[in-house]
């Protein structure tokens, strides 16, 4: 197994921690995405800073190293699907928070109606229902690439394979309604 490695912080906290404003935004992405803490958000920011950060030393770079350095982030942000298939450096820097958010696990099984809730999808995830291909993953902040998207499914092993296992009714019910209310 090998030696383990020292754990190390792998976010960086707010710079003004008690603004109200920040707090109320960090709450509300918080619900909204159904995170279990501020370090998960603030591991998702920190990410995000890299990204930006890494797009704006760009500028600096010589012609040939600032192509093929931009070449492989863009083509890194793409696959992961941050960035739309026609987007440039400048769309990285324009990227928000709510793009990676998106594409975690938690937030694409709630989206493609396999959870009731956010709240759910989490659950389904880290009790070991959720599968992307045949590989199970119990990890919800894992950001989903654009080519496993269409894979994530409920595990064969898992009651929830059973189309008619009550929690996919209730599921599909709480689907329907909502799009007739959507389209009202």
């Amino acid at each position: 197994m090998g030696d383990p490695k020292k754990q190390r912080k792998k976010y960086e906290t707010p710079r003004f921690p008690w603004r109200t404003d920040a707090l109320q935004e960090e709450l509300k992405l918080l619900g909204q995405y159904g995170l279990r803490n501020k370090r998960e958000l603030w591991r998702h920011e920190t990410m995000l800073s890299k990204f930006r950060g890494i797009a704006r030393s760009l500028i600096g770079k010589t012609p040939e190293e600032r192509q093929k350095m931009e070449k492989m982030l863009v083509t890194r942000l793409k696959k992961l699907g941050i960035i739309h298939e026609t987007a440039v450096v400048d769309d990285i820097l324009d990227s928000t928070i709510e793009d990676i958010l998106e594409r975690r696990l938690q937030t694409i099984i709630f989206r493609k109606d396999l959870a009731k809730s956010i709240y759910q999808a989490r659950q389904l995830i880290t009790h070991r229902h959720i599968a992307i291909g045949d590989q199970r993953v119990t990890v919800p902040s894992y950001l989903v690439r654009r080519e496993e998207e269409n894979q994530i499914t409920y595990t064969p092993q898992s009651p929830l394979a059973n189309p008619k296992h009550p929690l996919r009714q209730t599921i599909a019910v709480v689907a329907t309604t909502e799009k007739k209310t959507e389209e009202t």
